[in-house]
């Protein structure tokens, strides 16, 4: 059974600054391929844990990811370079949660500032131990600039509720 509906109306609401998530992971040559680039598959599974970590924080329960957009790969990755995956919630619904996930790849050998190899927004759900869907704390807006990654969040939010009750009308 999931949360009682009086504990669900009692969840005080959580900070993104609560739930971010930095980690870092240097690329070995087991996740590249004949050229030294690294597979995008290895990249989107390191984006797939670092939202997971920023869901789970926020719900403080199991997650699972529902969706993945906006996936893009903006530069190569190579052996050897220090890959930092970071990661904020952007929005919350009721038991979902869409994580931005942005990827730095770094080349330790060069004196240069980090570049943005990949950007993603994935959407966490909150699950219990039977897979059904909890309640999850709402996200408490500190500044402008969670503002607006909610705002544009939400949008998402409503327009993907909207074709995917079109599509239940279709079947």
């Amino acid at each position: 059974m999931t949360r009682d509906l009086i504990e669900v109306v009692n969840i005080k609401p959580k900070t993104a600054e609560q739930s971010k998530v930095s980690i870092g992971n240097l690329m070995h040559l087991e996740q590249a391929n004949m050229n030294g680039n690294v597979h995008g598959g290895e990249i989107m599974k390191f984006m797939d844990n670092a939202a997971g970590i920023v869901a789970g924080r926020h719900a403080r329960a199991n997650v699972v990811t529902a969706r993945v957009e906006s996936l893009e790969f903006h530069c190569p990755i190579h052996i050897g370079n220090l890959v930092t995956c970071l990661g904020q919630l952007s929005f919350v619904g009721n038991s979902s949660m869409e994580v931005f996930i942005k990827v730095l790849v770094e080349d330790l050998t060069k004196e240069e500032s980090p570049k943005i190899a990949s950007t993603a927004l994935f959407t966490m759900v909150a699950v219990d131990k039977n897979g059904q869907p909890l309640s999850v704390p709402p996200l408490e807006i500190t500044n402008e600039e969670e503002r607006k990654l909610f705002e544009e969040g939400k949008k998402r939010y409503l327009a993907y509720k909207q074709k995917r009750s079109k599509g239940k009308e279709l079947t």
